[in-house]
């Protein structure tokens, strides 16, 4: 029987974990249905099923919009995948990221309210997830796109939120972006710099590391500079894929050319979101009080340990370390107000509006190694789907 360890978010206490206990706890799946009407007696059946159910059916083909208040459609999410980035695993198909997207689901009713059911696809092809989901939409209300690889999803994305009249989100993108601004929102004042006076390098230009760029473009970044496994993006480089080749003309504003440590030098803030390893001597060439988010898991690009020789604010991915950018933090606050306002789309406005809630919370008792609050804290769900419903 083997042993793994997990690491309590509060503490970085080890916990040990069986295998036979993980195992237990997913056979026949971690979600249920449950009934929310009593079905006690005949005149209980008589009202949840037929013959009363009946009289909602004519009145809501009489009137669809009565469907969104008298079934769950319009508040259930979707949490869709194909299987093909899942986790730190990879290309594993939609089985095997069934039980990332039960925990997904579950993670939408604990910190956001919000009902979800997993819908992983047997298909790669783009057309044929959409047809999938445009014929599936009458039964939910948002979706979630989960563990697509890039950049196939940032197609997927951008041509369901034309498809589809409800919400859609690639958390892997939008959600990490979220949670980087808001952490690097405090970083900054722990640094006491101005956002748009620093320059920002992330070491990864897949789904997340393209999103972050957007969303620190957005929020007035001084400059931002992409790395692929290439190097350097910039505007003259060929063999640039159509979403690459449109931050590389936006971002880089002084056409900086090789790698790590060409990007590095002068930089304020490195973020991390590959599998690649960022040097030692490449931290060297960043600015005084450096920021570093090494946020691959569960090998960040750069331990605490070293970066911090380098840094005055280091945060990751995990739980064992302070500063845990965890996109928890986002996606069921962000879900749960883009469905309390009605929004037909989550705007870059609501995810700005999202970053800024989860930087406040965090805000009392900021700290170089409190920058962004715990996912457990029961504040933020609310907090950020406030934020997110005002903004719509």
């Amino acid at each position: 029987m083997s042993i793994e360890t997990a690491l309590t978010p509060s503490t970085g206490s080890q916990i040990a974990l069986s295998e036979q206990e993980i195992f237990a706890a997913h056979r026949g799946g971690k979600l249920s249905v449950s009934s929310r009407v009593p079905l006690d007696s005949l005149r209980d059946l008589s009202i949840a099923y037929t013959p009363g159910v009946a009289q909602v059916s004519r009145a809501i083909a009489a009137d669809p919009a009565l469907a969104g208040s008298h079934t769950w459609a319009s508040r259930l999410v979707a949490v869709v995948s194909d299987g093909t980035a899942v986790l730190g695993l990879g290309d594993i198909g939609p089985s095997a990221s069934l039980p990332v997207m039960e925990g997904k689901s579950a993670l939408f009713k604990t910190f956001g309210g919000l009902d979800s059911i997993p819908l992983v696809l047997a298909t790669t092809d783009v057309e044929e997830i959409i047809e999938t989901l445009v014929r599936l939409r009458p039964s939910f209300g948002a979706v979630n796109l989960e563990d697509i690889s890039a950049p196939r999803c940032f197609e997927l994305e951008e041509r369901l939120i034309e498809a589809l009249d409800c919400p859609v989100m690639h958390d892997d993108q939008h959600g990490t972006a979220v949670v980087v601004l808001a952490a690097l929102t405090n970083a900054a004042k722990v640094v006491e710099k101005e956002l748009g006076a620093m320059r920002a390098v992330i070491s990864g230009a897949g789904a997340a590391g393209i999103a972050v760029a957007q969303i620190l473009t957005d929020a007035g970044l001084g400059d931002v500079v992409l790395l692929d496994s290439r190097g350097i993006i910039h505007r003259d480089r060929d063999g640039l894929n159509a979403v690459k080749a449109v931050y590389a003309a936006k971002t880089n504003r002084e056409g900086l050319r090789g790698g790590i440590t060409e990007a590095l030098n002068g930089a304020d803030v490195v973020v991390g979101v590959s599998s690649s390893t960022i040097p030692e001597e490449a931290l060297a060439g960043m600015n005084p009080d450096a920021i570093i988010f090494a946020l691959s898991n569960p090998d960040p690009e750069v331990m605490p340990e070293v970066a911090q020789q380098y840094a005055s604010v280091v945060a990751t991915g995990r739980s064992d370390f302070p500063n845990q950018i965890n996109n928890v933090l986002a996606f069921p606050g962000i879900f749960r107000g883009a469905l309390d306002a009605g929004a037909r789309r989550i705007t870059p406005a609501m995810k700005l509006a999202a970053a800024a809630a989860i930087a406040e919370l965090a805000a009392g008792s900021l700290a170089a190694d409190h920058i962004v609050p715990s996912p457990l804290d029961p504040r933020v769900g609310p907090a950020v789907a406030a934020a997110v419903a005002a903004a719509v």
